[in-house]
């Protein structure tokens, strides 16, 4: 039986409101709706004007689950769209700026969307830089606080400021503010250039090696995100993982407490009504990357 739910001016008709989607959580279609109606207020900031790739599981976790771009057809008129160039045509993808966009994307079984780094005024021109940083070993957090430490600490160096988030699955994005001055090419290169420079001071540790044959039990730290057309998890996205782990923004030194899966939709608002959005204000701190791109020359000779 159909639920309408009042969202602002829309009305989402919720269907299928018991179907388990985290079956073994005891976490059904219904719950996953309201966590992202909840969560809208916070969440909205870090997903308006962003194309967003739909992360989808119409029947939960365990059934088959499978990434989407194109927003279909029978989405409402008030769903935002935009038309997004590629190189065989376009991609007219969803844009969230409402949190009836969000609620009718969980209904859809959107259990992750991902965002793109640019925004629908400015596609070419990323305002974020992200770092993703992914253990060899699925289990080994340490590796990526002691990588996201001296990140944050070149990065400082170069007179940017980092953030970080866990990523709800196995490691961290550390994420800057751009001021929007460089195109996705430069971006990508100037991150490149600190991973590598990066990795150059930890050899031991720390890998820009694209071969996971390659890496042994070293951290990755992969640049990737800093593409046109590529995505990354949206701060405050539920996972499609056991326990509904939640894509989390912390505070630095959070760092040594949390886990990548420590937060989730059952205890994400406890955390929030107790410390708030660490990321609020993040474009505060945009910054073009002339004066950092001239440190790091320097740094690197």
């Amino acid at each position: 039986m159909a639920e309408s739910l009042k969202v602002g001016r829309y009305t989402v008709e919720l269907s299928n409101a018991e179907k388990p989607f985290f079956p073994q959580d005891g976490i059904a279609k219904g719950e996953l709706v309201h966590y992202y109606r909840r969560i809208a207020r916070t969440m909205l900031p870090y997903l308006r004007g962003r194309p967003i790739a739909m992360h989808r599981f119409p029947d939960g976790i365990e059934g088959e689950g499978f990434y989407q771009k194109d927003a279909p057809d029978y989405f409402p008129a008030w769903i935002e769209r935009a038309r997004v160039p590629k190189e065989d045509g376009t991609v007219d993808h969803v844009v969230c700026g409402k949190a009836a966009d969000l609620v009718y994307l969980a209904n859809q079984g959107c259990i992750t969307p991902h965002i793109w780094p640019s925004r629908t005024d400015r596609l070419e021109y990323p305002d974020l830089m992200v770092f993703d940083l992914d253990p060899a070993d699925g289990s080994d957090f340490e590796s990526v606080r002691q990588a996201a430490r001296a990140l944050r600490q070149l990065l400082q160096e170069l007179g940017l400021t980092p953030f970080v988030q866990t990523t709800g699955s196995r490691g961290a994005h550390v994420v800057i503010p751009l001021a929007r001055d460089d195109d996705f090419d430069a971006v990508r290169s100037f991150a490149q250039a600190v991973a590598r420079l990066l990795a150059e001071r930890e050899p031991g540790r720390l890998t820009v090696e694209q071969r996971k044959e390659k890496r042994g039990d070293r951290l990755f730290i992969d640049t990737g995100r800093n593409a046109y057309g590529q995505t990354f998890v949206a701060p405050y996205a539920v996972r499609p993982r056991r326990g509904a782990p939640v894509a989390t923004p912390i505070r630095w030194e959070e760092l040594d407490s949390v886990e990548s899966r420590s937060y989730n939709l059952r205890n994400l608002f406890q955390r929030l009504e107790r410390s708030g959005d660490p990321w609020r204000g993040i474009w505060r701190h945009a910054r073009p990357l002339g004066e950092a791109r001239r440190r790091l020359s320097r740094l690197g000779d």
